[in-house]
């Protein structure tokens, strides 16, 4: 059986055999101690592969890093246009909208236009050309700072507004609010380009830009900015021809701040010379030390505003020093003054920047009767005539604060009852005086300061009613108090809490009237259970 033929193990063995000799193994030697190559007709030998291999990662690398900074250069790019469009997007409005000149005749009939802060830009608004790219970049600056707040920066020490800090009498560190500190700095560096390029500036540049950094070193509160806005607003008073307006709106503040640095005498001259540039007659000579109330009020808004401002000075300062028969004849006189000047028969009659004058008037008449009811209790006046001039002042703070949020005096639920609305501690001011150029700040401090005189001539009358402990004074007293409570503060978020201070109102006059209201409270509550 085997002669006949090979068997099929045979042939396939035969066959892988001839299959081995025609392609040799990987690494079988061929005879000459040589590996024999990967194939027989290979074109490229293996160091050609190695090379390309390197090759192709270096490439890789290449082409990565390349292509990282294209993209970091796009980025940088992207990101300084960006910064670049919002940061002249920011200065144009500044300089085309928030310093524009005031359109509105109307609001330029009553002045207050002259007594918004001057960026010196003059009658054609924004900014003085004359102080080059640096110096109006500067002012614009200074303007976003103090309007706008700094950012972060105004969070430092736990507050929302405090990172600058200056030294107090005591040696403590006295904190100051951030976004005047940013504005100051700004200020100066304007000042100072302004003084390079004094040949291109307007006349009036250096002292508009002087007179706002006093403004901004006042507010910060401490005795060295006093004292430096004192010493600026004293520049600018030797810069002025010593008549005007303006010159009376200088005096008025240096007498402010003389009596702030305890200078009582040049306090009392400088508000003598403020009380003879107002009126329309003003003589050559100084008037006479302690100033007198004029017989006549000025003509113009401007020197009406400033006179009552004057007289409210003096008010102060006559009641605080001890010489209180001069503070209630200074007070009886300018309540008699101020309600001479013709007003409006209605708000609804006048224009908003009339009844802005109106308003004003009347929150330092109410200011003026709140002394006059300190003074009148100091003087053991009968408890009556206090009441009267603190209830007064009260319903002409409420009036104020009311028209400028837009609510009615009247609560409109009930409108036969002369029921009054409620205290409107949060509710912002109305988008006439809000939109204003020259009006949206006046109007916003008047807003915040009816709403302390009105918490205060509350408070006051509570603590006088609870004094008499008659029959249902607790009752009074309480409702005094929750009034008082209710300007003073915002309610708070969820029933039965606590309310907190609210704009312009101390942490600690907060807590005062806290205490009164609780003491008076828990008294109310005893008497009921009692009965």
């Amino acid at each position: 059986m085997l002669a006949k033929g090979p068997s099929t193990v045979l042939r396939a063995s035969r066959s892988a055999l001839r299959r081995q000799r025609l392609y040799p193994r990987r690494h079988e030697s061929s005879g000459k101690g040589r590996l024999t190559p990967w194939k027989t007709d290979a074109t490229e030998p293996p160091s050609v592969l190695v090379e390309d291999n390197v090759t192709r990662h270096t490439t890789f690398t290449l082409d990565f890093f390349l292509r990282f900074l294209k993209f970091t250069a796009i980025g940088l790019f992207t990101v300084g246009a960006t910064t670049g469009t919002v940061f002249s997007a920011a200065h144009m409005y500044v300089e085309k909208v928030a310093l524009a000149p005031e359109t509105d005749e109307e609001a330029r009939r009553w002045e207050w236009d002259v007594e918004a802060e001057r960026a010196s830009g003059g009658a054609k608004g924004g900014t003085d050309p004359g102080l080059g790219f640096r110096g109006r970049v500067a002012v614009r600056s200074a303007w976003m700072a103090q309007n706008w707040g700094v950012g972060n920066a105004a969070s430092a020490m736990g507050s929302k507004a405090y990172s600058g800090r200056a030294r107090s009498e005591s040696g403590s560190l006295n904190a100051v609010p951030a976004q005047l500190e940013y504005a100051q700095d700004f200020l100066s560096i304007a000042i100072n380009a302004a003084l390079e390029n004094s040949g291109k500036v307007r006349p009036e540049t250096v002292t508009e830009l002087t007179a706002w950094h006093a403004s901004v070193m006042e507010r910060m509160g401490t005795r060295e900015g006093v004292f430096e806005a004192r010493t600026e607003l004293e520049r600018v008073w030797a810069s002025l021809p010593g008549k005007g307006i303006d010159a009376a709106r200088v005096a008025l503040k240096l007498g402010d701040l003389n009596q702030r640095l305890g200078d009582a005498e040049d306090a009392l001259a400088w508000w003598a010379r403020s009380v003879q540039l107002v009126q329309d007659k003003a003589r050559t000579e100084i008037s006479a030390v302690p100033p007198v109330v004029p017989e006549s009020p000025p003509s113009s808004p401007l020197a009406q505003r400033t006179l009552a401002s004057t007289l409210v000075s003096l008010s102060v300062f006559y009641a605080t020093s001890g010489q209180l028969d001069k503070a209630k004849s200074l007070q009886q006189s300018s309540l008699d003054l101020l309600r001479s000047i013709k007003q409006p028969d209605s708000s609804d009659s006048a224009s908003r920047p009339q009844a802005l004058h109106a308003l004003y008037l009347l929150h330092r008449s109410a200011l003026l009767s709140i002394h006059l009811a300190e003074v009148e209790h100091a003087l053991k006046a009968k408890q009556d005539a206090p009441l009267q001039w603190l209830t007064r002042a009260a319903e002409s703070s409420e009036r104020v604060a009311l028209a400028l949020s837009g609510l009615p005096v009247i609560h409109p639920d009930a409108p036969e009852s002369k029921i009054p609305h409620p205290p409107s501690s949060d509710t912002p001011l109305i988008p006439d005086y809000s939109k204003s150029i020259s009006m949206s700040k006046p109007a916003q401090s008047l807003l915040r300061d009816s709403r302390r005189t009105a918490a205060e001539a509350w408070n006051l009358m509570g603590i006088l009613v609870e004094r008499t402990r008659a029959a249902g004074s607790a009752e009074k007293a309480l409702e005094c108090y929750e009034r008082a409570l209710g300007w003073a503060g915002v309610a708070a978020d969820r029933a039965g809490g606590i309310g907190k201070a609210g704009e312009g109102t101390l942490e600690s006059e907060w807590k005062a009237l806290w205490a009164n209201y609780v003491r008076v409270r828990d008294a109310a509550r005893q008497q009921l259970e009692k009965k």
